[in-house]
């Protein structure tokens, strides 16, 4: 029989203090939240490269969807051959895309496409899922906790970057900004990478004794879990709970200009999303670990059905709630979610694992946006909303029928 090891019963042995590795890792995901920056870079890039506004917003798809590939290639590297290698490769890749940015000139645009959506993209999504799988394993005992901790500094970047990046890039231009974000996460992510290992095998807090269940729970293999029906339950609901954030968050800034809002309101309520993402994936993660994963998810799915039928007639301050609830829900899953496949699938194989999971995200955000273009007549979202409440309601029987993890 294997015995579980504990900060308190290793003689002779330093084990890393937990919470400095939670610390580390919420520094290299706060630098990863550049992700959802693309909106804010859009305007100034358009312009310093003369290039088309609407290719540029493509951008922002191409990065989400390498980001979610980097999750799963990152994720099976990280399995193999540990999260240091793996996460400090994907910091480095990030700043070398960001910086290569800066050297994108007005002939040829596109090579953005490359620098930041796909090396850039890539290089998160290899970091992210790496250092949540880490995490997860040295807090079994708080994995709710831990996890939401994690991915709230993901989603806290917006708040703390977006004025940030709006001085600079009106002070500095575009390509001095790009060369300065670069070399400040090259000097944040790297040290905070090269600190974060996993914990000893069968690693246990002191104090803490496993259930029975937790300790004797089966580990599955990637192979394994795509064989149950538990795993598509999770990814398609997952799948569904999305699409209401995807489809307002590129247009937030003009609806609410439409519905009331003055420009500089609007940018405000950018800041206000990113609070509540922050938030939404902080609590529903703690509160998961009290109520229990299934509850805390039907909560915000609820929430976002309501919401975003609300959104069909909100006009001002009613329109700013509506999106920062939309927007803590959104959060809320990208925080459970992750506790969710461990639950289930054990944390052995966590990285692949959960980048499979996470392609219901990717495909998510880049199916719903192009079927809300084509549904949209005359500024009108009536129907986009509509379907993003249908997709909820999915969302809730989907939930409703996973079973209880063995």
């Amino acid at each position: 029989m294997e015995t579980n090891i504990t900060g308190a019963n290793i003689a002779g042995t330093k084990i890393k203090n937990r919470y400095g590795m939670l610390a580390a890792g919420m520094l290299v995901q706060l630098c990863a939240g550049i992700i959802y920056m693309w909106s804010v870079f859009k305007g100034p890039v358009s312009e310093h490269l003369e290039w088309d506004p609407a290719k540029a917003a493509l951008t922002s798809s191409i990065m989400l969807a390498v980001f979610v590939l980097g999750i799963i290639l990152g994720g099976r590297a990280q399995d193999k051959i540990g999260p240091k290698i793996v996460t400090t490769s994907g910091s480095v890749m990030l700043s070398v895309g960001i910086v290569l940015t800066a050297l994108v000139t007005k002939e040829v645009p596109w090579l953005v496409y490359i620098t930041y959506g796909i090396i850039g993209g890539f290089g998160v999504g290899t970091f992210y899922t790496a250092t949540v799988s880490v995490i997860q394993k040295w807090f079994p005992d708080k994995r709710g906790f831990a996890t939401g901790f994690m991915v709230a500094a993901f989603g806290f970047s917006l708040v703390i970057f977006e004025p940030i990046t709006s001085y600079l890039l009106s002070w500095i231009g575009v390509p001095t900004t790009f060369i300065a974000f670069g070399i400040i996460f090259l000097i944040v992510c790297v040290p905070s990478s090269l600190y974060i290992e996993n914990p000893p095998a069968n690693y246990l807090p002191a104090g803490f004794v496993a259930p029975k269940a937790q300790s004797t729970k089966k580990q599955y293999t990637t192979a394994e879990m795509l064989k149950t029906r538990q795993f598509y339950l999770i990814a398609l609901s997952l799948f569904c709970i999305l699409p209401a954030y995807f489809i307002l968050n590129p247009i937030f800034i003009t609806l609410g200009t439409e519905r009331g809002l003055s420009h500089e309101l609007a940018l405000l309520g950018v800041m206000v999303t990113g609070i509540a993402s922050a938030s939404g994936r902080l609590v529903t993660s703690w509160v998961s670990d009290l109520v229990g994963r299934k509850q805390a998810v039907c909560g915000i799915i609820l929430i976002t059905m309501a919401s975003i039928l609300i959104m069909i007639v909100a006009q001002g301050v009613l329109f700013i709630i509506c999106i920062a609830a939309i927007a803590f829900s959104f959060g809320g899953a990208a925080g459970v979610y992750p506790a969710i496949t461990a639950d289930n699938f054990g944390t052995k194989h966590m990285g692949l694992n959960y980048g499979c999971v996470m392609v219901g995200f990717g495909t998510s955000a880049l199916l719903f946006p192009i079927i809300s273009n084509m549904l949209v007549k005359s500024g009108e979202y009536t129907a986009s909303f509509i379907l993003a409440a249908a997709t909820c309601l999915v969302a809730l029987i989907l939930v409703l029928l996973m079973k209880k993890p063995e």
